[in-house]
């Protein structure tokens, strides 16, 4: 009788901590859903970009135009820019996607009744003066360096800007607007306020995003093709950086 009741003991306690670590239903969920975000990215960007996306060893041959339309005039149009000026070009794709970015911010979510035109002109700045042309740098750096858009070198890429250049990045966005507001004694504790919630918020957005980017889009295209996503995404970081620390 003792042996049976310390084994029924046993088996409880075994289906107890099986429970304990099975996931919880909100987890999920929120793993369903990321799963649904990149599989939509993987649907929709090529539709976006006007384009037929086939999966090469080469992302300079990622990419061919199918048909024709304001997309591919544009694309052409594009393509003619960022090969004369390359910097130029993409820093102001970037002053777009920011200034687009914190609009719908302010407009559309916040629901402001007046523009806060300095907060505009900081994000634009911000895209104009150090996003685009970081990130010029930054993409062709780790493109000469891991070249090939094979599963092994996108992850790596992906791994590499989410885990070293995420970090850097929100530091660089919170100095930049400390400087720009004029209240540099704010940039250490808003740094260390919210440099993990955008890090986490980049982590959710952008392993996804990067993954189709790194996979198909040409290094040239990276800065575009970032900005379009970055739309959304620019929204939440323009309330961040609106937050006070």
């Amino acid at each position: 009788a003792y042996a049976r009741i310390r084994a029924a003991r046993g088996s409880t306690a075994h289906f107890k901590h099986s429970e304990r670590r099975l996931p919880s239903r909100d987890l999920l969920q929120r793993m369903m859903s990321k799963t649904f975000v990149a599989a939509l990215l993987l649907l929709a960007a090529p539709a976006a970009l006007g384009r037929s996306w086939t999966p090469q060893d080469s992302t300079s041959s990622a990419l061919k135009v199918r048909g024709g339309g304001p997309i591919k005039d544009f694309l052409s149009t594009y393509d003619g820019w960022v090969t004369k000026k390359p910097l130029l070009t993409k820093a102001c794709t970037s002053l777009v996607g920011f200034a687009a970015g914190d609009l719908l911010a302010q407009l559309a979510l916040e629901k402001a009744e007046k523009l806060d035109v300095r907060r505009f002109l900081r994000m634009a700045s911000f895209g104009f003066l150090l996003h685009g042309t970081t990130g010029h740098y930054f993409y062709n750096f780790l493109d000469g360096k891991i070249p090939g858009a094979a599963p092994l070198e996108v992850a790596s890429k992906v791994a590499i800007d989410q885990t070293l250049w995420a970090p850097i990045f929100m530091c660089m966005f919170f100095t930049y607007g400390g400087l720009f507001d004029g209240k540099p004694d704010s940039i250490v504790a808003k740094i260390k306020q919210d440099t993990f919630t955008a890090v986490k918020g980049s982590w959710i957005t952008w392993i996804p995003a990067h993954t189709v980017n790194f996979a198909f889009v040409p290094s040239e295209k990276r800065i575009l093709f970032i900005n379009a996503v970055q739309i959304g995404f620019n929204c939440f970081m323009s309330i961040l950086g609106n937050k006070k620390a």
